[in-house]
């Protein structure tokens, strides 16, 4: 029998997984069952494990992953209040322009919404051109790694913004989506990059306008 990466690596892990489902059974009691908690973790565990270019925390940052899945489904069923507008933002790879916008957003709406990236075909890792980038606008992409693409993120977003992904985005009305046409950074230098960054930036601050302007000082 052949056994991919992905198969081993989950083998190797179970019991980690089963406790990481444990946990989030009890966070989502009420909301979510435990059946749906335990597939989602092993599903994402899964799926991050056929690109992951480092395995040794793959089972943490899949618990990660899965809450936030789980939090977007119990969303979408209306078992969490969103007091705030998401948004995701979807791109091939989200190793580069989805990872770019998502950072750029937080930086500049802080919690006056949520933010969400995922990728059609996630790669490896945050490019480090990106993350060099990023960087020099203050903006620290650490903690991120690329996810894929799942259909309770985009059923819990308001506003869906792809770049490059064709049609691999699952289509839900009542949602706003976007297409921002701009150029992959895995083709381009600091400077080609760091021009998709203030793009980026530009249509970023337009969205944010629309969907939770800021407080004015009256308001505040």
């Amino acid at each position: 029998m052949i056994v991919t990466r992905g198969q081993d690596g989950l083998r190797s892990a179970e019991q980690v997984l089963h406790r990481a489902a444990d946990r989030l059974a009890q966070q989502f009691t009420g909301m979510v069952n435990a059946e749906t908690v335990e597939r989602v973790v092993f599903e994402s565990y899964t799926a991050l494990a056929r690109t992951a270019s480092v395995s040794t925390h793959l089972a943490s940052v899949a618990e990660k992953f899965s809450r936030d899945r789980l939090t977007a489904l119990a969303q979408s069923r209306g078992l969490i209040a969103k007091p705030v507008p998401e948004i995701l933002y979807v791109c091939v790879q989200n190793s580069g322009r989805s990872q770019m916008a998502a950072a750029i957003t937080r930086h500049l709406a802080g919690s006056r919404v949520h933010v969400r990236s995922a990728g059609s075909q996630p790669g490896t890792g945050i490019l480090p051109d990106v993350i060099a980038v990023l960087a020099e606008a203050g903006l620290d992409v650490g903690e991120e790694f690329p996810k894929p693409l799942t259909d309770d993120v985009v059923r819990a977003a308001d506003a869906v913004v792809t770049m490059g992904c064709g049609d691999a985005c699952p289509f839900y009305p009542g949602k706003r989506y976007l297409d921002w046409d701009l150029a992959d950074p895995a083709g381009l230098d600091l400077d080609g990059i760091r021009a998709v960054r203030d793009e980026i930036r530009r249509r970023v601050e337009d969205l944010l306008s629309e969907l939770a302007p800021a407080a004015t000082a009256a308001e505040r």
